[in-house]
Order: C-alpha cells, then structure tokens, then sequence
C-alpha cells in the first residue's frame, strides 16, 4: 500500500500530532507522517514526533527577514521529505497566500470550534460568553482567510451547565483527536473533492460520519434520550 506522505506543523505540545500518529499505526491507513516541524524548539511535539521515529524540524521564524522567507523554508523540508499533503496540528503562525497556494486544497487544518463561529483565537470563552449549546472543532482546507476554508468535517460536544474553559476545551480536544485523523485519512484516500469553496466527501462504502457527536464522560445519548 502507498501511503500519502504528510508534513505536519506545529508550535506547541502536539496532541493533535500524537493523534494523527496514533491514527497511522493502523496498517489500513491511506498517510503516513513523514516530517515534522516546529517554529518554536523544544516543545513536546517534536518529542512525540521523534518518539514515533518521524524526522523533526525546527524553523524559528523569528531567525527569517519576514514570513515569505519562513515559509520558503518550510516549503523547501517538506519538498524534501517528498511530502503530499500538509496538516496544521496546533500550528501558531497565520500562512500567506502565497504559502496557501503552493499548497492549496493539500494544507489542513484544525480549529477548536464549530466554523464558521468563532473564528481566531480564545473559542472556548467566546462559546461559554455567548450562550451556545454545542460547541467543537472544525477539520478544513486552509485558505488565506484565517479559520476559513472548504470544511471537511466537524465534531459537536455539549456545553454543559457547570463548564468553564477548561473542562469545555478538554471535552473538544477529545473530539479533535478523533475527527482529525478521519478526515487526513478522507484527504489522503482520495475521497475529498473541492469545488469552488465546498469539499465534496465522496466514498463508494457507507455513509461516512463527517459529523462526530462524542458524549462527554458525565451525559451519553441514552441520558438525553430519556430526559
């Protein structure tokens, strides 16, 4: 089986990488990881990624005359490593369009609520200041426009009464480790086509479960079901 080279980018702990990773330890997988870079040095994603014996990177963008130069950088290891396909996982730096474009439709990302609300930064309090119900995460082609992009699949987790921002984000991180490695894996199969702003998931088997709705620890659906 050949698999779909994948280059990631991070900037921090990499849980969303160690869930992709985890995710390509499966024989039947359509990716495999085979870069990882940093802007920042000594942050755990690299640990993980090495742990996993995937080859690190690390490109402080503060050592480049601007961002074209940094992403010509990054751009350059992921040709070398033969990278297809390139996955944002907690990856702290707003890309040019430039950048976009050499990659576009094959750079991914994830972001930690339910597109098109709540774009940038601090979700979580934004979620819990409006009022919301459900909040999640986002799986996306990357565009010039920050958080936007054609959405490859979302997952749902219930704001419950008592959250704050912390126990609302755990419950969400729990779902990106599950949505992102379904849909690299879509990417990667083959299974996504883009038109104009809209990704088309197509797949010959069963219906596929593009919207993810993981209870949290303390309700489950047969709760709601019942009340």
């Amino acid at each position: 089986m050949n698999r779909v080279r994948v280059g990631a980018l991070l900037s921090g702990r990499g849980s969303n990488l160690q869930a992709l990773l985890d995710a390509a330890q499966a024989p039947d997988c359509p990716y495999q990881i085979v870069l990882a870079i940093s802007n920042k040095p000594g942050v755990q994603g690299l640990e993980r990624a090495a742990a996993a014996g995937v080859p690190t990177a690390v490109l402080p963008h503060r050592d480049f005359t601007g961002r074209e130069a940094f992403e010509q950088a990054m751009t350059a290891k992921l040709e070398a490593a033969g990278a297809e396909l390139v996955a944002q996982a907690g990856f702290m730096r707003v890309v040019t369009g430039r950048f976009v474009t050499r990659w576009r439709d094959r750079l991914v990302n994830i972001h930690p609520s339910l597109l098109p609300a709540f774009p940038g930064l601090d979700t979580h309090a934004r979620a819990l200041e409006a009022g919301v119900k459900l909040h999640g995460c986002t799986v996306h082609l990357v565009r010039e426009t920050v958080d936007r992009g054609p959405i490859l699949g979302q997952a749902a987790v219930p704001v419950l009464p008592d959250d704050d921002t912390e126990t609302l984000a755990a419950r969400v991180l729990e779902a990106e480790h599950r949505l992102y490695p379904l849909c690299l894996s879509l990417l990667a199969a083959g299974h996504v086509r883009v038109e104009g702003e809209a990704a088309h998931v197509e797949s010959p088997g069963k219906p596929l479960p593009l919207l993810i709705n993981p209870a949290g620890s303390d309700t489950s659906a047969s709760d709601v079901a019942a009340s």
